[in-house]
């Protein structure tokens, strides 16, 4: 099984993905996994992303996609999740299946508006001293304002502050839209509806994919 996940911040891309790769058996890799395992390793490649990483700029196209193709060169299965971002390196990623002689089963995306987005990660709170995360609609903590495990005051971080929640979905929607498209044209994409309950959105997800395995 071959898949890639899409999905904007905040629609449970990674969990799904997680519980995918468990259910069908299947490696789930994200592009900070290929980074820091081409960093340990201390690869070619790796040497040049850390570089790059360690002055605070984001790793080029050009490094990436070859660390995804070292990738991608040792596994018959695997989930990508959060690759290919661009259309550029999603032309990239069907050159290198070519000549691997591999495809893509299915593109998956979990589909979530921009309000439900908006919604799901400006109620989220997070305890500065011990870390854990609440939500203030699906997971309140006992008392109001205050930790659970320690006592502290729970706060929200900037990342999950109403404008910039949207501001990183028009990202997405401007990067990943063209994306989306290639693999429809290509009758790719499955979609599913991820405003559904975690466990609606993993039942549906399994029952289409249990036809490619």
């Amino acid at each position: 099984m071959k898949l890639l996940f899409f999905g904007p911040p905040g629609a449970g891309k990674g969990t799904q993905a997680k519980m995918v790769a468990e259910e069908f058996d299947v490696e789930h890799i994200s592009t900070g996994d290929i980074l820091r395992e081409a960093v340990s390793k201390g690869t070619e490649l790796g040497k040049k992303a850390k570089a790059i990483m360690d002055r605070g700029d984001l790793v080029p196209d050009e490094i990436m996609n070859g660390l995804v193709k070292e990738k991608l060169i040792e596994l018959d299965s695997f989930i990508l999740d959060g690759y290919p971002r661009t259309l550029e390196q999603a032309l990239f990623l069907d050159r290198t299946l070519k000549e691997l002689n591999k495809e893509i089963d299915a593109a998956v995306l979990i589909d979530v508006s921009e309000e439900e987005v908006v919604k799901r990660i400006s109620n989220r709170r997070v305890c500065p001293k011990c870390g854990k995360v609440y939500n203030l609609i699906t997971l309140k903590p006992k008392e109001d304002e205050k930790c659970d495990v320690c006592g502290t005051k729970i706060v929200q971080r900037d990342d999950d502050k109403e404008e910039v929640v949207r501001g990183r979905y028009k990202v997405y929607k401007a990067n990943t839209e063209p994306v989306i498209e290639y693999y429809r044209k290509n009758n790719k994409i499955i979609t599913v509806n991820g405003a559904q309950d975690v466990e609606e959105v993993t039942k549906e997800l399994f029952n289409i994919l249990r036809r490619f395995k």
